[in-house]
């Protein structure tokens, strides 16, 4: 049996995280019908303003489960083949014979082989993702680019393979997703931002989550700290920053109280059919973008926490701020948690990231939400 909710645990846990050095912090923790919301630090660091839990926030890669919830949708209505390949509706974008080896499903689980465009975008990211050769110059050079996916696509499909399609371990790609925004184009005949709106986000009755269509944020929201290891000092604020570069993969906004409740009804077959579901959680080994082994599914992170058990959901970055959701196999217990520095590690002398503070603390904190 779970504990119950400790508030004052939780608090003090996410009172820790700031303390580590984590400008700002909130989280809302549901546990059956039980809910804790608790916020640390502050929004603002030049007028000490707090971080609120009700705050809009963008939440990166947590974009991807809402992506591939809506390519789901329209496998449920008869309109896309997950084992189809993508040659078949976008044979311009992917010709000859990648178009006919990958599937939607290799792009939705990151099999695809498709190298990821971002380094071609912005250029001073030529390294990535190796950190200790980049430069985050172009970031500021880019904060209001208006990117062309189809361009960005282009980018991705030109560059060499970073596997053969339906080869594992797979590597995470963010081209994978811009293909996914151009299928639901192509089968519902309105731009993705409005596909996902109106069969995901709308039919969660999420009030507080959208796709941007502007670089500013509305509403309540935090400042977004990037640090990119210590070569922004002091961290700069990319809360204004046009998200075209990401769009269906990355560009969410969202609060964390949204974010479980996707989640939840995700999970209870609210939003996809059971079947599909299924498929959701049928895992892969995939690379991530600092090289680690992620267990992920279509759209879906599955993580396994020792003595605590399974939980599903995803994990996000954009620039300055990060975010995680993750809900447990049985549904019952949920965290959401968004924090607003992101890439806060200094490097070693060989390029790699030295530990900090946060990371104990924010895993003490994400354990014990999760029933530790």
């Amino acid at each position: 049996m779970r504990d119950t909710l400790d508030s004052s645990k939780l608090q003090t846990a996410l009172d820790t995280v700031h303390q580590a050095g984590m400008p700002g912090i909130f989280a809302e923790v549901r546990d059956g019908a039980d809910c804790w919301r608790g916020a640390a630090g502050v929004a603002d660091l030049a007028t000490g303003r707090p971080v609120t839990p009700d705050m809009r926030h963008r939440v990166g890669s947590i974009t991807k489960p809402f992506t591939a919830a809506a390519v789901l949708h329209r496998v449920d209505q008869g309109d896309i083949g997950l084992d189809t390949p993508i040659g078949h509706y976008l044979p311009r974008l992917v010709p000859g014979e990648r178009g006919a080896a990958i599937t939607v499903r290799m792009l939705i689980n990151h099999t695809s082989g498709l190298a990821e465009y971002l380094p071609y975008a912005y250029p001073s990211l030529a390294g990535f993702p190796a950190v200790g050769k980049t430069t985050p110059e172009s970031l500021e050079a880019h904060r209001f680019t208006k990117f062309d996916a189809i361009e960005l696509i282009e980018m991705g499909v030109a560059a060499p393979a970073v596997g053969a399609p339906g080869g594992t371990p797979g590597v995470y790609s963010n081209t994978n997703y811009l293909l996914l925004g151009q299928l639901l184009e192509a089968v519902t005949g309105i731009s993705a931002e409005k596909c996902i709106t109106r069969d995901v986000i709308e039919r969660a009755g999420l009030r507080d989550t959208e796709l941007p269509s502007t670089p500013e944020i509305d509403g309540p929201h935090s400042r977004h700290y990037e640090a990119w290891f210590g070569m922004i000092d002091p961290p700069r604020d990319y809360s204004v920053f046009d998200m075209s570069w990401v769009s269906p993969a990355a560009s969410l906004i969202s609060t964390v109280t949204d974010l479980n409740r996707f989640f939840d009804l995700l999970f209870s077959g609210e939003l996809i059919s059971p079947s599909a579901l299924a498929q959701m959680r049928g895992t892969v080994p995939v690379v991530s973008f600092e090289g680690e082994i992620l267990d992920y599914g279509l759209g879906l992170q599955k993580s396994t926490l020792p003595g605590l058990g399974t939980y599903w959901g995803h994990e996000g970055s954009a620039w300055g701020s990060g975010a995680m959701s993750w809900t447990s196999a049985d549904g019952r217990r949920q965290l959401s948690v968004a924090v607003n520095l992101q890439r806060w590690h200094r490097l070693d002398a060989s390029q790699r990231p030295l530990p900090h503070p946060i990371d104990a603390a924010l895993a003490a904190f994400v354990r014990l939400a999760l029933g530790g």
